[in-house]
């Protein structure tokens, strides 16, 4: 297994457990039952609802917002991962409302459709209808509609690429950042044979394999992938709006991550990495704790600012 970072040391006892569909149901079932944290005095939290796309249920939203934030201010729609199968708003939550207070802005969290239940497309088009009704409630939320950001990590990472694209494709909204922590963007990494469960730690490359196949709804890697379900399948990066990657050199999508970013500055899209040494897959909400994962977040944190605060010094 390759070197991690000292503070991480304590992840090689972590033990090597991949999801497969009797795995993934439970968890699934555990973590739309998770309570959030007890509520930060400083920021509102609000639960609301967006009309999902046509023939689909509402769109579920938790909402962030620093109390005494008078006016319009930027906002940034929050993505969270779980590998397209598990997750809610609810396990972001520290971070969200970090994001919230730290930069003075609103956070929108969305709840999407799980695959196996719901495949691609049904994810996208959730958190497309999320942004638009973020943009089209704009006035109403207190949000300015010129600076809102879209982010999120692993798949909610993907998703965001993916809702960047569709976005640019469909003329609108238009995010004026991406922020990619450490995404999910290539379904043929499932291919790969050079990388073992003992070379990464949290996700392997099982648990990708069968996330990627409940999400497309088939095995992954063939011809016919759509971009706006693995975004690395696209063609021309061109036009998209400015994006951050961040990844660690441990993580199973380090390479594709790099790959990606290369791609987008070759396309002419400002692209900014940042590369953790010794650090895996969702390093920092394991070890949330670690000063490691405390400049992670401020590391995003700086990004965000700099997209939606132009001029503004930290």
């Amino acid at each position: 297994m390759p070197d991690l970072h000292p503070e991480l040391a304590r992840a090689r006892f972590l033990p090597s457990v991949s999801f497969n569909a009797a795995l993934a149901r439970p968890v699934r079932r555990l973590s739309a039952r998770m309570r959030p944290p007890k509520a930060p005095e400083d920021v509102r939290i609000e639960e609301r609802t967006a009309p999902g796309p046509e023939g689909a249920p509402p769109v579920r939203l938790r909402l962030y917002r620093p109390r005494g934030l008078d006016g319009r201010a930027p906002a940034l729609l929050w993505i969270h991962g779980g590998g397209f199968l598990i997750g809610s708003p609810v396990q972001d939550e520290a971070g969200s409302a970090a994001f919230a207070r730290e930069l003075g802005i609103t956070v929108v969290s969305v709840g999407y459709r799980l695959a196996p239940q719901h495949p691609a497309p049904a994810a996208l088009e959730d958190v497309y209808a999320a942004l638009s009704w973020v943009c089209e409630h704009a006035e109403e939320l207190g949000v300015d509609p010129e600076r809102v950001a879209i982010g999120g990590a692993s798949a909610g990472g993907g998703l965001t690429a993916a809702l960047a694209l569709a976005c640019h494709d469909r003329g609108g909204p238009t995010p004026v950042f991406q922020l990619l922590v450490y995404p999910m963007l290539d379904d043929r990494t499932a291919l790969r044979t050079d990388i073992g469960a003992r070379d990464v730690r949290v996700w392997t490359p099982a648990s990708n394999r069968y996330a990627w196949s409940a999400y497309l709804g088939r095995e992954p890697g063939g011809g016919d992938v759509s971009p706006y379900a693995a975004p690395a399948r696209r063609q021309d990066l061109s036009g998209l709006p400015p994006a951050w990657i961040g990844v660690g050199d441990v993580d199973l999508f380090h390479d594709e991550d790099l790959a990606y970013a290369e791609r987008l500055r070759a396309a002419g899209v400002d692209c900014a990495v940042t590369i953790v040494q010794g650090a895996f897959h969702g390093f920092d909400a394991a070890f949330r704790g670690t000063a490691l994962a405390h400049e992670f977040h401020r590391t995003q944190e700086r990004a965000l600012r700099a997209a939606l605060f132009p001029g503004k010094k930290d």
